[in-house]
């Protein structure tokens, strides 16, 4: 038998971790129920000083519920949430479930432009907002623009002393609050929904296989759509991801919420695991190493999942005596390359390992992952989670699996893998193959023993910050500066797996390169992460015999350029 048909990379499991997971047969409606039930008096939720019990959020939920419903939201229509995270985040995200409706995630750093060609696609007419967000919703043209925009006021979610202070009519006090807070005329307040009478309990429920989650990704094929996440795909990886660390007392967990719960690996750590082992999600508005310092006094952190940027600023700051680590349970890192440098610098301060994971919002969304035993190796993405099988494959003949050793396209299958793309038959097909096989459009290494190692990517989304950049987004956006005729938008790497967004352009005959007007462009209509940091002038690009632009030559010339340069430097 093939490696991936016994899943022989199971003996490398740590002690208590099973093959397979219980099949999901509930809805997350369910599990909120479920652990409000057994660990009603334990926090939920810490928001720097103040808590949410468990029992506090499960009302909190029925009543945002029921002011959902007032409003006309049923079973499978689409709600926005557009916010940092805060305890309203979640009591939103599980009051539309709750509904049977689906949860729509933004980024609240989008612009309106990229706000509104998400808006057009999954058209949610409700949106629940961070109230400093509500001019650029309004801005959004007739017919996207949603009809009610419920705001939300994260400061009253904070301890009281710490509102008061923010209410003080000094110069320092009004600034910390207008970063906050904004006024929002016209909308309906969050704080006035939680008024309500709780949902009663004999509202119909979702099912497992009902859509929870419309997760926007560049997905394997590069224009941001609408990953279709089902109730059961959601609870199966959190089963999933609690076998994985089995030392992870149920009840008593801190899992810190420092990724973005606009991002699949932020909901899924933050929003769902954590009520799934009954932990406490310690929640962060912004990846603020002062704010972490101060919060793991009182909350000392017991699993940290991030990125590699965040544990290697986090091992400085522990290193320098200014937070604690020693008790951290688990650390897993995802979304870029994990390096052994970051790894040995947070090995020194921790008490804990810190292991690599691999996942995609397609796969809800962590397939593999490291163990968390002597047998993990730093660099590979590991080997599979329980119930979930690999392929590696012949990426141009996708049926054809390649040998141990050899390069090829790797295939995930598993109850965590998402239903299809929003609305793209058409992509969903080329995606999803025969049997609910996803291709995942990574290109990969299997050893003898089931571990993984990614070796290039046959998608060509840039990586910077832990998230995807669509190269044609922001192509799309170059060639409206005027005199501009082509454009390719790559990722040059810059250490530790991330990548800097580069801009090549070919300009009209005669024409002069505007590279203000090019930034003035990208800060207009593309978030931050996705503006390029260089701007190149080239006479043409490399194109296929059809006239495709080659990005991969043009990255390969522009690194091979960089190394030469420091090459002549010496």
């Amino acid at each position: 038998m093939e490696l991936n048909e016994t899943r022989a990379w199971n003996r490398f499991y740590a002690p208590g971790t099973p093959i397979d997971i219980e099949p999901v047969t509930g809805s997350l409606s369910d599990l909120l129920d479920e652990r409000v039930a057994q660990w009603s008096d334990r926090p939920a939720i810490a928001f720097f000083d103040r808590t949410v019990s468990y029992r506090e959020l499960g009302d909190r939920v029925a009543r945002i519920a029921t002011g959902l419903r007032g409003l006309g939201v049923k079973a499978g229509d689409r709600v926005a949430l557009i916010m940092p995270n805060a305890p309203q985040h979640v009591i939103a995200f599980y009051a539309v479930l709750r509904l049977g409706a689906v949860v729509v995630e933004h980024n609240p750093l989008y612009t309106r432009d990229e706000l509104e060609v998400q808006f057009r696609d999954h058209g949610a007419t409700i949106v629940v907002a961070w109230d400093k967000l509500v001019p650029v919703l309004r801005e959004l043209p007739d017919g996207v623009r949603p009809r009610d925009i419920i705001a939300v006021n994260v400061t009253d979610a904070m301890p009281l002393t710490m509102r008061l202070a923010l209410s003080l009519p000094i110069a320092k006090a009004r600034e910390s609050r207008a970063k906050l807070t904004a006024p929002a005329p016209g909308t309906i307040p969050f704080a006035t929904l939680e008024k309500n009478e709780p949902l009663p309990a004999s509202h119909p429920r979702p099912n497992p296989d009902d859509l929870a989650s419309l997760q926007y990704t560049s997905g394997t094929t590069g224009a941001p759509k609408g990953a279709m996440i089902t109730h059961a795909n959601l609870w199966a990886n959190a089963r999933q991801g609690a076998a994985w660390m089995p030392d992870f007392t149920r009840g008593e967990g801190r899992i810190y919420g420092l990724l973005p719960m606009f991002h699949s690996f932020g909901v899924l750590l933050s929003v769902i695991y954590s009520v799934e082992t009954g932990s406490c999600a310690v929640l962060f508005p912004t990846f603020d190493p002062e704010l972490v310092e101060k919060a793991a006094k009182k909350f000392p952190p017991t699993f940290v999942p991030a990125v590699p940027p965040m544990f290697d600023r986090l091992a400085r700051v522990a290193k320098e005596g200014k937070l604690d680590l020693s008790g951290v349970v688990y650390a897993i890192s995802g979304a870029m390359t994990l390096t052994p440098a970051i790894v040995k610098r947070w090995e020194d301060q921790a008490g804990s390992m810190l292991n690599e994971g691999y996942g995609l919002t397609e796969t809800s969304p962590v397939a593999l992952a490291n163990p968390f035993t002597d047998a993990r190796r730093i660099g590979a993405i590991g080997i599979p989670f329980p119930t979930t099988d690999i392929k590696v494959v012949d990426p141009d003949e996708p049926t054809r699996e390649v040998a141990l050793g050899e390069t090829g396209e790797l295939l995930i299958h598993g109850p965590q893998v998402f239903q299809g793309y929003w609305n793209r038959p058409d992509e969903t097909a080329a995606t999803l193959l025969e049997g609910g096989w996803l291709r995942t459009g990574d290109l990969v290494v299997q050893d003898d023993d089931g571990f993984v190692t990614v070796v290039d990517r046959k998608k060509e989304l840039i990586i910077t910050g832990g998230f995807n950049v669509s190269p044609s987004e922001v192509e799309q956006v170059i060639v409206t500066v005027p005199g501009v005729a082509a454009s390719a938008v790559v990722g040059i790497p810059r250490g530790g797996g991330a990548e800097v967004v580069t801009a090549v352009v070919v300009l009209e005959e005669g024409a002069v390169f505007d590279e203000d007007a090019a930034r003035a462009a990208a800060r207009e209509r593309l978030a931050e992460y996705k503006r390029p940091s260089s701007y190149l002038v080239w006479e043409e690009l490399p194109t296929s015999l059809i006239g495709k632009v080659l990005r991969r030559k043009v990255r390969d010339t522009l690194i091979a350029d960089r190394k030469a340069t420091r090459a002549a430097e010496g």
